[in-house]
């Protein structure tokens, strides 16, 4: 089992920042890729940004250029540095961990842009 942990949520301004962070434990060995998702009102959870062990990243094309997705591998904890937030950006995000074949979730947390 892993356990993710999550903080860092919010209530901030249009056009201010944000940052998120997800500390893993638990059976944390064979962890590759670690990601953030985001779920909002009536919408399907979707992908924010993934890393590898390896620093290779990706982000949804919305959050390009905004939003900055890093990981302490010591520390097994990954960070979303949300930057010139919009209120379109207002979710539930809930870190992210799949390993062999099973997806692992954090609780959740509320970051809320208002306009």
């Amino acid at each position: 089992q892993v356990q993710l942990v999550e903080s860092g949520g919010g209530l901030v301004q249009a056009g201010g920042s944000l940052r998120l962070s997800c500390a893993a434990s638990g059976s944390i060995f064979s962890i590759n890729a670690m990601g953030w998702y985001r779920q909002a009102p009536g919408k399907q959870r979707e992908l924010v940004a993934a890393i590898t062990t390896g620093g290779s990243t990706n982000y949804a094309d919305s959050v390009k250029g905004r939003f900055i997705i890093s990981r302490d591998n010591a520390k097994n904890t990954v960070y979303l540095q949300m930057n010139s937030l919009k209120p379109e950006d207002t979710a539930v995000y809930y870190c992210n961990v799949p390993k062999w074949g099973k997806d692992y979730w954090g609780q959740g947390t509320q970051v809320t842009v208002s306009s």
